[in-house]
């Protein structure tokens, strides 16, 4: 068996009945992700969603997971409350069934980075800004197998979804195209 060792696993904790619908987690979240960082502020961009249905006072927060290549099965419906609500809408992946969690511009599948790539943040900027507590980040440590882990970083993943999209074949050229002229 591979040999083990703690590993920080980071969390968003997700309390709905706290969100008010405000958007400030998807404001400062897409002003940090913006190029240069706070120069603009699209929603688009961010990596967190308020899934809002108003009339039903409801208010979701639902942040970006993993990229999927292909959309699931399941159109499941769940129950809250007394109300009814379509597992797509509270999903947190990337997939090709759906525009959400896709940068706009390219299409790539965003992901919630955690706000990390700033290392004297204390807790994601959604977290922050969250001024009724509906998200709190977490941390703990987990023991993980070395063998088991297998982490895609950002480029891998916006690669494997052109490939996904336009085949590998196409990627290739693209990139060879790309090379010549530098």
């Amino acid at each position: 068996m591979g040999e083990k060792r703690k590993k920080t696993i980071k969390t968003i904790h997700v309390d709905a009945d706290k969100c008010n619908g405000c958007r400030a987690c998807e404001m400062a979240c897409s002003a940090f992700h913006a190029t240069p960082k706070y120069s603009s502020n699209n929603p688009a961009r961010s990596r967190v969603r308020v899934i809002r249905k108003p009339l039903e006072d409801m208010y979701v927060p639902v942040y970006a997971g993993e990229y999927t290549p292909a959309e699931c099965m399941g159109r499941n419906k769940y129950k809250i409350d007394g109300k009814e609500y379509d597992e797509c809408a509270l999903c947190r992946a990337s997939c090709p069934a759906r525009d959400r969690f896709k940068e706009p511009d390219s299409g790539l599948p965003l992901k919630c980075d955690m706000c990390e790539d700033v290392p004297d943040l204390e807790e994601p900027l959604c977290v922050k800004w969250c001024m009724v507590g509906a998200l709190t980040y977490e941390e703990r440590e987990v023991e993980v197998d070395e063998e088991e882990e297998v982490k895609l970083d950002e480029m891998e993943v916006g690669l494997e979804s052109l490939v996904d999209k336009y085949g590998l074949q196409q990627v290739k050229d693209l990139v060879a195209r790309i090379s010549q002229k530098k």
